[in-house]
């Protein structure tokens, strides 16, 4: 049977054409995690999370000026997004956090033993989830979900992504580690230029 050729004059591709053009390629789809393998991310503990905002909007939460973070409205929503995902996730508590110009830096503490039940982003019975409910995972995809919805509503850019797909997080080993971190979060702001996401 000859391939039809759509009203832009290109050849119409078959059902087997878009499978072949689908299957997993390893040169091509080369995404390495950076989770910790084999660790369950919706054990109770503590977690150093970064979230950058894609390259393309440079410093979209704001700026640093002598050491201090200003934010404008977008910072605002990063923000205030972020301290609402405590008081609406009982299985959340938010530690040191500072909103960078182009990133989040946060400490996310799972409190609990593990959670069971249904939440408000699932059903009771949920088939199986690319993330676990009450995870860091799922905590970051709906934090940021909230944030972009709201920035591309008031710039009117819907679809538009405002976070880098993926996020950096640390597991907080002790105490001296979460010292060592809650510095690094509180002096960021009067180290920006040399902070690695400067630009």
């Amino acid at each position: 049977m000859p391939r039809k050729i759509d009203p832009l004059g290109r050849m119409a591709m078959r059902p087997n054409d878009i499978m072949r053009s689908m299957r997993y390629d390893p040169f091509t789809h080369n995404r390495r995690s950076i989770r910790l393998p084999g660790y369950d991310y919706t054990a109770a503990g503590s977690y150093f999370v970064t979230i950058n905002a894609t390259r393309a909007h440079g410093l979209l939460f704001g700026t640093v000026v002598d050491g201090e973070v200003v934010l404008n409205e977008y910072g605002v929503f990063v923000r205030d997004e972020w301290e609402r995902s405590a008081r609406i996730r009982p299985e959340l508590e938010l530690g040191a956090y500072v909103v960078m110009p182009n990133h989040l830096h946060g400490i996310v503490t799972l409190v609990g033993d593990r959670f069971v039940g249904a939440h408000g982003h699932a059903p009771l019975h949920a088939p199986s989830l690319h993330r676990p409910p009450r995870s860091i995972g799922a905590f970051v995809a709906r934090f940021k979900g909230a944030v972009t919805r709201r920035i591309n509503a008031l710039r009117e850019t819907e679809g538009t992504p405002v976070w880098q797909r993926n996020y950096y997080e640390h597991v907080v080993r002790d105490d001296e580690d979460l010292s060592r971190i809650r510095a690094y979060i509180e002096d960021n702001p009067r180290n920006w230029e040399d902070d690695e996401y400067y630009r």
